[in-house]
């Protein structure tokens, strides 16, 4: 990895940011720790020169001024004194500015403990009156005492970069600790993206990342579910689709070797034509799933009468009700004008597919009933009742998924393609309903579709 790209990493930032704070941290802190020592050692000084003046001033006159004579002994720190007599002569080999400056600080009887400005240079100051008149005034110059504290400056400074570099060496191990797992995951993700499935993602004992691993491995089960069913469903729709296939080539082979003859040869046709219809319902159904999924579907929704669109329906299925033996009817007790705001071609899509679910479940002598009713204020319920045998609990769970109940029941009963129910519960999601089943065993099935009244907001 290159260096650029190793910085726009997550490893790389978390070095980066661990670094700069580092850095801005050594940073204050070596500056407040030299002001610090500044001004500890400033203060030490002023406390020794404090009281080392005041021991002087109770020395007796003459013996003072003997010992001014030998500035060494006195000063060896540094420090200067000035000898003030009772008479105002003012002893001390110090320059004139710094004399004057000096002689008034002890301008009172009383002791003066100050700072000054003499020539660019600061100094710490300490006056005291003498017995019978006159003072001593000692003085230091805080550049001296600075200078003299340099070596523990250095020491700081040194004890500051072991710091900054343990930083960078902490920064260094905790963006890799960080960033490891986290490629790990990127590395599965990788994997999963690339068809792998049934992956093993470990815990790496941080919370955080232990989430996204987790999410990882539901991601993959739900990937491995999903694929199995997709599987199962173009298994099964391609099962479907080479039947009528495989009878439309079987009696176009029986016509091109002249195995049929002429006069039966609109019989042949009627069955080609029959398998022919069947083969176009399956590619309809999944031309109408694509529809559905894509984002360009449109919907033209106006104030539609759901209980005339019922009757519609009962018109157009009343010839096939009559061919299978099953009575098919809007029920007039419990329907009443139902006005609702949805598309109504896709409404009356909805339900001719439930219709046609009803009837392949109910045998002959039964009944499928429609209804239009207003549940609450804001809303109408529309329901396809049968007298079929009902769904299990089970298959009710699973009713609007593709192809589960056909591929569960296509070798005890007449079923379609498996996509009808799956295709009028994406409509109703597309209209912005509801829709749900109640059934039990013995006791028929019915799906109800909740949309939205004409004129609420």
């Amino acid at each position: 990895m290159s260096l650029q790209r190793w910085l726009r990493s997550l490893g790389g930032r978390i070095m980066l940011v661990t670094v700069g704070v580092a850095c801005v941290a050594v940073l204050i802190t070596t500056v407040v720790s030299l002001q610090l020592l500044t001004v500890l050692v400033t203060g030490q000084a002023q406390s020794a020169l404090a009281a080392q003046t005041s021991a002087l001033s109770q020395q007796p006159f003459a013996s003072l001024r003997a010992l001014m004579q030998d500035d060494k002994i006195l000063g060896a720190h540094g420090e200067r004194f000035l000898l003030i007599g009772p008479d105002g002569k003012v002893l001390g080999a110090v320059g004139a500015e710094v004399k004057r400056t000096m002689i008034g600080v002890l301008g009172s009887d009383r002791s003066a403990s100050t700072t000054v400005q003499v020539g660019g240079d600061t100094y710490v100051v300490e006056g005291r009156p003498r017995p019978g008149g006159g003072g001593l005034v000692g003085f230091l110059r805080v550049a001296d005492v600075t200078e003299s504290s340099g070596l523990i400056a250095g020491r700081i400074l040194i004890a500051v970069a072991i710091g900054l570099v343990a930083a960078i060496v902490a920064g260094v191990f905790l963006s890799r600790r960080l960033a490891r797992p986290l490629q790990a995951m990127a590395r599965d993700a990788r994997r999963l993206a690339g068809g792998e499935r049934g992956l093993v993602v470990v815990s790496h004992g941080i919370p955080e990342i232990d989430d996204v691993s987790t999410s990882l491995t539901a991601l993959d089960r739900a990937l491995a579910t999903s694929e199995d069913r997709q599987r199962e469903f173009l298994l099964s729709v391609s099962h479907e689709i080479r039947t009528p296939l495989t009878a439309i080539r079987g009696y176009a082979e029986a016509l091109a070797d002249g195995v049929i003859s002429e006069t039966g040869g609109s019989a042949v046709g009627v069955i080609l034509v029959a398998e022919a219809k069947r083969l176009d319902r399956f590619v309809s159904d999944l031309l109408e799933l694509a529809r559905l999924e894509a984002d360009d579907f449109t919907l033209e929704l106006r104030p539609t009468d759901a209980t005339a669109v019922l009757c519609e329906v009962e018109r157009a299925w009343r010839g096939q009700c009559a061919q299978l033996g099953v009575t098919l009817q809007v029920d007039s007790s419990a329907s009443d004008p139902a006005p609702i705001l949805t598309d109504p071609m896709r409404l009356r899509q909805i339900v001719d597919g439930l219709v046609e679910n009803a009837l392949r479940a109910t045998p002959s002598g039964g009944v499928v009933l429609l209804t239009a009713k207003r549940v609450g204020d804001d809303t109408v319920r529309i329901e396809v009742r049968d007298s079929g045998p009902g769904l299990t609990d089970a298959d009710a769970a699973v009713a609007f998924e593709r192809g589960i109940l056909r591929a569960r029941y296509r070798d005890l009963r007449p079923v379609n393609t498996g996509l009808g129910l799956s295709i009028a519960a994406q409509l109703v999601g597309r209209l912005g309903g509801t829709i749900f089943v109640r059934s039990s065993i013995g006791d028929g099935t019915c799906f109800a579709v909740d949309l939205i009244s004409a004129g609420t907001s």
